[in-house]
């Protein structure tokens, strides 16, 4: 039985700006592989992340929660005691899980639920996978391995965005290091005949901007445009999102010459194509392998992004801060079962990053999660409509974005911008007149009537999607996803589902 069930490969890349993709219509980009991935399968339009920064988007990724619900707002922290993971549920259910990559997650917590974990950036508990650690070290380029800073700079080029070619092939590089691996384990499983869950977590397109050599020869530099939002008055944005433009254009953080901000920004550009080009290598090269291992039609791909980047939109040169753009908050998704999904399909519908754990329970036939927020997909995946979510929302501790349709809303307590706004600050945008999102329709009175509705929306979101640990007057009940203590019933989490909130409706209670 266990046999019948299908793989699943999940790619996640980071900080991938979902119009920068051959098939979103991105003029200069070269993604082939994605876009035949695309091609051949279901991809979403409307696709929100949970959170705009790498570990809180990854536990909403995973667990399928929102992070109201898990907590998780910054990197790593300490293990979340109890919460599921997608890996240990699919693990539990007779599959063999492996997590390789920038895998960034609390401490052992998906370690725990993998037979095989290698994290290659060194941003999961114990640094960096020794296995990895001792491949570069065979190879002399311990050092010259440049993910995380380039070395010839020193201290000033750690996180650099400046671009540059790698000094390391694409073959010894953190991704192509990890998709041999993934081969590996795959191969492994199916002949032992064991299905499989595999998450590959490349690290690209994330800083540093330095691609292999091949990529960044795609791209001749001069000849880059920039989006049309990167150079226009800024007016009535975000004053932290100004602060945050002006700041990198008045700094000193280019570390080639020419050193202006013309210059740099086009060679940060230039390296972010390059590395999404690198990273659509890895994904072709995962694509490949399953075809040749007669794989691929009992495989569910999905291709996604932790979140996204400004690349360059703004006037801004990295992902913050990232509540404030369509940039950060919307994301690739990309599903494909041979046969199965309607291949070519683009859904409209809004989607988010929790869904992720019903739909591929529903598709392999196991027990929802209980512990997870998100809904099943799987309908709009086989060529089905209708709405799963009336918003889509994005969670900052003190901010959020709502998406609903073309509009988006970003709301922000009235204590987040006090001394310039001591009235309350808020980010309205019709994104099919504006997708650039250069025009702040929130204190226009021909458009407050739409802003109050997603701020309504908002809060009704907020109500019925928090998980409490203890409610009255729920009755005790038993599934094999909760137990009962002391009169109430909760999953393993500690804490109660707003599925069975949602029991009593209109009660004298809620």
């Amino acid at each position: 039985m266990a046999a019948c069930r299908p793989n699943v490969l999940f790619i996640l890349s980071d900080q991938h700006n979902a119009k920068v993709l051959g098939h979103e219509g991105h003029a200069d980009v070269q993604t082939p592989n994605l876009d035949r991935l695309a091609a051949e399968g279901v991809r979403f339009s409307r696709a929100i992340t949970q959170n705009p920064i790498c570990t809180p988007s990854r536990v909403c990724w995973l667990s399928g929660q929102y992070c109201h619900n898990h907590g998780y707002y910054g990197l790593s922290g300490p293990n979340p005691g109890g919460l599921p993971s997608v890996p240990g549920h699919f693990r539990r259910a007779g599959y063999a899980t492996a997590a390789l990559g920038k895998i960034h997650c609390p401490e052992y917590w998906i370690e725990d639920d993998c037979d095989l974990f290698h994290e290659t950036c060194g941003c999961s508990i114990g640094g960096r996978s020794a296995a990895y650690a001792q491949y570069l070290a065979e190879r002399n380029l311990t050092h010259p391995e440049d993910h995380g800073g380039l070395q010839e700079f020193g201290v000033r080029g750690r996180q650099t965005v400046e671009g540059r070619p790698s000094k390391v092939p694409y073959e010894d590089s953190q991704e192509g290091w990890a998709v041999r691996r993934a081969r590996e384990f795959m191969r492994d499983c199916a002949a032992a005949s064991r299905p499989f869950f595999a998450h590959v977590s490349l690290p690209k397109p994330h800083q540093c901007y330095a691609p292999a050599q091949r990529f960044w020869d795609l791209y001749d530099e001069a000849a880059l445009p920039l989006p049309p939002n990167a150079d226009y008055e800024m007016a009535g944005k975000a004053p932290h999102l100004v602060r945050t433009a002006s700041s990198w254009r008045r700094r000193e953080w280019q570390l080639f010459e020419p050193k202006t901000f013309a210059a740099g920004r086009l060679r940060k550009l230039h390296g972010y194509l390059g590395n999404i080009s690198h990273m659509d290598h890895a994904v072709g090269e995962l694509l490949a392998w399953l075809a040749e291992d007669n794989l691929a039609d009992d495989t569910i791909v999905i291709y996604s992004s932790d979140h996204g980047d400004y690349a360059c939109e703004h006037g801004i040169m990295e992902k913050a801060p990232g509540i404030c753009a369509d940039a950060i908050t919307r994301i690739p998704w990309i599903w494909r079962w041979p046969g199965r999904f309607a291949a070519g399909r683009v859904v409209p519908e809004i989607a988010e990053t929790v869904d992720l754990a019903n739909t591929l329970c529903a598709l392999a036939g196991l027990p929802a999660m209980e512990t997870a927020d998100g809904c099943d997909l799987s309908h709009l995946l086989r060529g089905e409509r209708g709405e799963v979510h009336r918003i889509g929302v994005t969670e900052f501790p003190w901010s959020r974005s709502v998406r609903k349709g073309d509009w988006r809303l970003v709301y922000y307590p009235r204590e987040m911008f006090p001394e310039e706004y001591p009235d309350g600050f808020g980010e309205l945008y019709n994104l099919a007149e504006d997708p650039w999102e250069m025009r702040n329709l929130y204190f226009l009175p021909e458009h407050a009537a739409r802003a109050r509705e997603l701020e309504r929306d908002l809060m009704d979101w907020l109500v019925t999607t928090t998980r409490p640990a203890t409610a009255h007057p729920l009755p005790a009940c038993e599934s094999p996803q909760s137990h009962t203590r002391y009169h109430h019933t909760v999953n393993a989490d500690r804490k109660t589902s707003p599925k069975r909130l949602n029991t009593l409706r209109g009660g004298n209670y809620l």
